[in-house]
């Protein structure tokens, strides 16, 4: 059962950096979409206090110039960067002082094993995942920064081999939501192998696909809401026909029947309990 008693919201978002190079530099598309503003909005307004973390980048220098420039352009006044680099940072007293009185957390895209590396287990880790729990905290995130969010976190895959036994890493992530497993870039990456695999190995999970300049506003860990001009799909796996992962040698095709997709955009409302959702009316004002 979904624990309906925290008092967090996460805020996962599709993305478009990458792990280093020219590609991360992109322009943050979901700013356009209005995705940045409702983190903004969530953490409180311009005032609240907001931490980009950065870790997972393999230039965080370059990635927090950008997102000041993006904050700057919302008229926020309270951006701090924090650059942890090695695990020790994530003990330091400025740095945990500095989660400690954040009322918004964001993590950068990259590579999501480097934010469980450096992060994971430490004091800084406890701090966000108590005060999720227990405050109106908000805990952002861009592409690697959306799936380190989940307690099952896939940390690489193969689309060339889609849909065969293996190509999927699997890991411990976050643990923020227990009940989702996340992946970004979906739509423009062709990453329908890797969820399938996941949720396959973990068919009580709620696979999410977040397509670029999309994400989700996930509200007490019992429902979501879709923000932005893309689409996120999900993939419901409980009720499955058949699943060969089990009997399967690595890098055969995996049979998977009876798995439920949905396809769900901009205003959309998912309940993760019951799985009920509520579609946004087609003559909506988007937002």
């Amino acid at each position: 059962m979904v624990n309906s008693n925290v008092r967090g919201v996460l805020i996962p978002i599709g993305g478009n950096e990458d792990k280093g190079g020219e590609d991360e530099m992109h322009t943050l598309e979901f700013i356009d979409a209005g995705i940045l503003s409702k983190v903004v909005e969530e953490a409180g307004g311009i005032d609240s206090k907001i931490v980009l973390i950065p870790t997972a980048s393999s230039i965080p220098v370059e990635v927090c110039e950008s997102y000041k420039e993006a904050f700057d352009k919302l008229g926020c006044t309270n951006v701090h960067f924090l650059d942890i680099r090695e695990s020790s940072d994530s003990e330091k007293e400025a740095a945990i002082n500095l989660i400690k009185t954040a009322d918004c957390v964001m993590f950068s895209g990259g590579d999501q094993s480097k934010i469980t590396k450096k992060i994971g287990g430490s004091t800084i880790h406890k701090i966000l995942q108590e005060r999720y729990l227990n405050e109106a905290f908000v805990i952002a995130g861009t592409s690697a920064g959306a799936m380190c969010m989940s307690e099952e976190m896939i940390t690489g895959g193969n689309r060339s081999e889609s849909f065969r036994k293996g190509v999927v890493g699997l890991g411990e992530g976050m643990s923020f939501t227990p009940h989702l497993i996340i992946d970004s870039h979906f739509i423009k990456r062709g990453r329908f192998g890797r969820l399938t695999e996941s949720v396959a190995h973990f068919p009580d999970l709620i696979g999410i696909g977040l397509a670029e300049d999309t994400g989700l506003i996930i509200r007490n860990n019992s429902e979501f809401e879709v923000i932005g001009s893309g689409m996120v799909i999900v993939f419901d796996a409980r009720n499955l026909g058949h699943n060969t992962i089990d009997q399967l040698d690595e890098g055969t095709p995996m049979t998977i029947t009876n798995m439920i997709t949905h396809v769900l955009s901009n205003g959309d409302r998912f309940e993760i309990n019951t799985r009920k959702i509520t579609v946004l009316p087609i003559d909506a004002p988007f937002v």
